[in-house]
């Protein structure tokens, strides 16, 4: 896989990327990061597998209630992926030092349903000087967020550490759009390409919006 990829002039087979979540956005995330051959790829997780999973999560099924998502993540990219190594991590985010597995990386994804969870990812990757992609749905309303410190400004003022305002189910379609969307922005800047940092992808009833965020931008609402 990454010897095809490389031949397309999209070779990533040296590149490490974390992803922070491996629920809907995760699974959708470290997926579309294997198959473009990411070199190694670091999940990290805390959750176990429940039946509310399964609309959106399409790495579980229903044999895996109970079992812990980053585990299991691992197994069934390592079957599709095999020229990416995978680590896993079980661990919950709550402070920089949760994320000392991933101060290496090359850039590190957001894929949590949770501000403080966000706030903690940002810090560490200001401190670090680490590129962070960020996404969040609702409904069927999306956003994502490239953040690349001390040239962008951060997720705050692009309105991403607001107040959670969240549906009692994200819409399956829309975590596969913002999942694709995180993976693409991110494999992007892995191969140079650094125009769409910056910029609030916003994606709302099939339309995708692009909102330059200044530092003092007004805070937006998801």
């Amino acid at each position: 896989m990454i010897d095809r990829m490389a031949l397309q002039g999209f070779d990533i087979g040296d590149r490490k990327a974390a992803v922070i979540g491996c629920g809907g956005l995760g699974c959708n995330i470290a997926t579309h990061l294997a198959c473009a051959g990411i070199g190694t790829l670091l999940l990290c997780d805390c959750d176990t597998v429940s039946e509310s999973n399964l609309n959106r999560q399409f790495l579980y099924t229903a044999a895996d209630f109970g079992r812990e998502k980053v585990f299991l993540a691992k197994k069934r990219l390592e079957a599709t992926a095999r020229g990416t190594q995978i680590e896993a991590v079980s661990r919950r985010i709550e402070s920089q030092d949760d994320l000392s597995f991933a101060g290496d990386a090359d850039i590190i994804f957001l894929a949590v349903d949770n501000n403080a969870a966000r706030a903690a990812v940002q810090s560490f990757c200001a401190q670090n000087r680490l590129p962070l992609v960020n996404g969040g749905v609702n409904g069927f309303f999306g956003t994502v967020y490239l953040y690349l410190p001390g040239k962008t400004p951060d997720l705050t003022a692009a309105g991403q550490l607001t107040a959670e305002n969240r549906k009692t189910r994200s819409v399956s379609s829309t975590v596969g759009v913002i999942g694709a969307l995180e993976a693409h922005l991110g494999i992007r800047y892995l191969l140079g390409d650094t125009e769409s940092a910056g910029k609030l992808h916003i994606f709302d009833n099939g339309t995708i919006t692009l909102l330059p965020i200044s530092r003092y931008s007004k805070t937006i609402k998801e």
